[in-house]
């Protein structure tokens, strides 16, 4: 069994990391300088309860639920956060996930760390203007990068103006 076909699995159980999410300040610290630090109830003003919980609790959302999934328009993917771009529809493709995928992150708009939630390491990755949670980077997706970002739909935003 693969990794996602384990992580589908789990999901599909009820049993994926979003079971139990981590408290509020396990998001990452923001590696930018024009930072975006709020407090915990800051964030959840702002936020969706969905949202608060992949963004700031790094929670994930069942696979197959985004709306993003299906976006198919040109545009730029931004952290629901802080609005950061993050990703170009340039550089998405159907990863047959459940979950928004991208080969490619725009320059400097992320940060990463290593995850144990699931016994193995996995290389998450966050928002590096807010340190908002997206998801997790594999090494099996589409060339030219070989990476296949797997992002929660619930921390994006999809801004078609900027194509």
């Amino acid at each position: 069994m693969t990794r996602r076909q384990l992580v589908n699995l789990l999901s599909a159980l009820g049993l994926a990391p979003a079971a139990a999410p981590a408290p509020a300040e396990a998001a990452s610290k923001p590696s930018r300088a024009d930072a975006v630090t709020r407090t915990d109830a800051e964030w959840r003003q702002r936020l969706t309860p969905a949202q608060f919980s992949v963004l700031r609790q790094e929670g994930t959302e069942p696979p197959g639920t985004s709306a993003l999934n299906h976006e198919k328009r040109r545009g730029v993917y931004r952290c629901a956060g802080c609005d950061l771009p993050l990703f170009s529809s340039e550089a998405k493709f159907d990863s047959g996930t459940g979950w928004p995928s991208f080969f490619r992150p725009l320059d400097e708009a992320l940060g990463t760390k290593t995850d144990y939630k699931l016994l193995l390491p996995r290389t998450e990755y966050h928002c590096a203007r807010c340190g908002g949670h997206q998801g997790h980077v594999f090494d099996d997706g589409p060339r030219p990068t070989g990476k296949r970002y797997c992002n929660n739909g619930v921390a994006l935003r999809f801004d078609p103006e900027a194509a």
